[in-house]
């Protein structure tokens, strides 16, 4: 099992609309066959603005295909291009679930 997790920077004060759009996105992966269902996670302490997109898989190879296959949909293209405005920066980062 792996965590991977997608850390935006937003830009200063766009914290609720990127939320907001990225609940949208949610419903447009849902659609779009996403099964990786994720968690939007906000910054309580730490550097501000930050947004952060939290799913679970069996594997990284299935990451990889989920990944691949959303990439891939228009819709889900169109939609990103919405979300894009309200980012400074972002990163992923890949774990192993231990226990």
């Amino acid at each position: 099992m792996i965590v991977v997790r997608n850390i935006f920077q937003l830009k200063f004060g766009q914290a609720r609309p990127a939320v907001a759009a990225f609940k949208e996105g949610r419903e447009v992966a849902k659609r779009l066959g996403f099964t990786g269902g994720f968690r939007i996670l906000t910054d309580l302490v730490g550097t501000s603005y930050t947004l952060v997109l939290e799913n679970q898989y069996g594997s990284l190879g299935a990451f990889e295909q989920e990944l691949k296959t959303l990439l891939g949909k228009a819709e889900w293209r169109e939609w990103y291009e919405k979300f894009i405005p309200y980012c400074e920066s972002g990163s992923r980062e890949i774990y192993t679930v231990v226990d």
